[in-house]
């Protein structure tokens, strides 16, 4: 059997009751044979400050960028707040991001899920897809998932209970599998 494919996912909420982790766990569930998916908790990141990293960077971050170097392709769950990325995602991204020429996120394949409110995290999702340009990230278009009214769509576990939207990330997790081998040069 080939080598697996291995995906870091996270989630830019630092909520215990987030659906957006609840969704990265039901991505896990649903990925297919043969991917591997870890999920890194965004919590003990520190504010990005740039002295800081010029001393010393703090060992939970050269740990996170270490995970997304040795991953295949990332996942990223983003809620919306005020039509946009959260501070704690963007702040991620800033220390995977330098020094630019070093940077793990260069050329990563990446696909893009959220779960929010009336509109899901379209809104966030278009943001997101801005800063992957310049940090390199290579996006997937297609599919998109938006979770909308998420409140309502998972159980008080934290299991997606709409069979819709279910489908929609088991295809997500596909197309990721596809995209990471075309983006690796890997396919046939």
């Amino acid at each position: 059997m080939a080598d697996p494919l291995r995906l870091l996912g996270f989630a830019g909420s630092l909520r215990r009751g987030s659906y957006n982790r609840a969704a990265l766990h039901v991505a896990a569930e649903l990925a297919p044979v043969g991917m591997e998916v870890e999920i890194f908790d965004l919590t003990p990141i520190p504010f990005y400050n740039a002295d800081v990293e010029a001393e010393e960077p703090p060992p939970n971050v050269v740990d996170f960028k270490e995970r997304i170097a040795r991953s295949d392709a990332l996942l990223i769950a983003t809620p919306e707040y005020n039509y946009s990325i959260p501070g704690v995602l963007k702040n991620a991204i800033d220390w995977a991001s330098r020094p630019a020429d070093l940077s793990p996120l260069k050329g990563k394949p990446v696909a893009l899920l959220g779960a929010g409110g009336r509109m899901g995290t379209a809104r966030s999702q278009m943001h997101m897809r801005q800063v992957a340009v310049f940090t390199g990230m290579q996006v997937m278009v297609d599919p998109q998932v938006y979770i909308a009214d998420a409140r309502g769509q998972f159980d008080e576990h934290g299991h997606l209970t709409n069979e819709r939207y279910r489908e929609q990330i088991r295809a997500l997790m596909a197309a990721l599998w596809d995209w990471t081998l075309l983006i690796q040069g890997r396919c046939s």
